[in-house]
């Protein structure tokens, strides 16, 4: 699925293709929630690094910052308007994440949500219960590629 996304002022925009393209994890990790506020979560996506394509390059702002786990995560914003964009791994250069949020595309809705690392959230920012929502005090096991395919939503080429 091609994703298309820009920040708020329209000085930056990107285009990038997903296989992953369900917003289903809402990270709410003290990095996550502070970089891209909203709800006091992050929701990424997964896309292939190759098919980035991005206008006003010029006006992004990179953040680094390796986490807790001693990952190195790039975080890109617009430097106008401070829409957080996506996010690169160096130790995964063929992947780039985009902010959900900074997605225009209109995204699939999600059979079910997990909640990651709620040992970390805002006391104010509250999950949602239900059937269809998970939580997990740290971290899940499962990546966003093998979520897609248990449950048969992965778009494969």
């Amino acid at each position: 699925m091609l994703l298309e996304g820009s920040c708020h002022c329209g000085n930056v925009s990107f285009s990038v293709e997903s296989k992953t393209p369900y917003p289903y994890r809402r990270c709410y990790c003290t990095l996550c929630r502070k970089t891209s506020s909203g709800g006091g979560y992050n929701i990424g996506l997964m896309g292939e690094r190759g098919t980035l394509q991005v206008e006003g390059a010029n006006n992004l702002t990179l953040y680094e910052i390796v986490n807790s786990e001693g990952i190195t995560m790039q975080q890109y914003f617009c430097g106008t308007c401070g829409s957080p964009m996506y996010v690169a791994l160096p130790d995964w250069p063929e992947w780039v994440y985009p902010r959900a949020s900074a997605i225009d595309t209109p995204l699939p809705e999600p059979p079910e949500i997990f909640h990651v690392i709620l040992d970390e959230r805002a006391n104010w920012a509250m999950p949602e219960e239900g059937a269809m929502h998970v939580h997990f005090a740290d971290n899940t096991e499962e990546s966003m590629e093998d979520w897609h395919r248990r449950l048969g939503l992965y778009e494969s080429s």
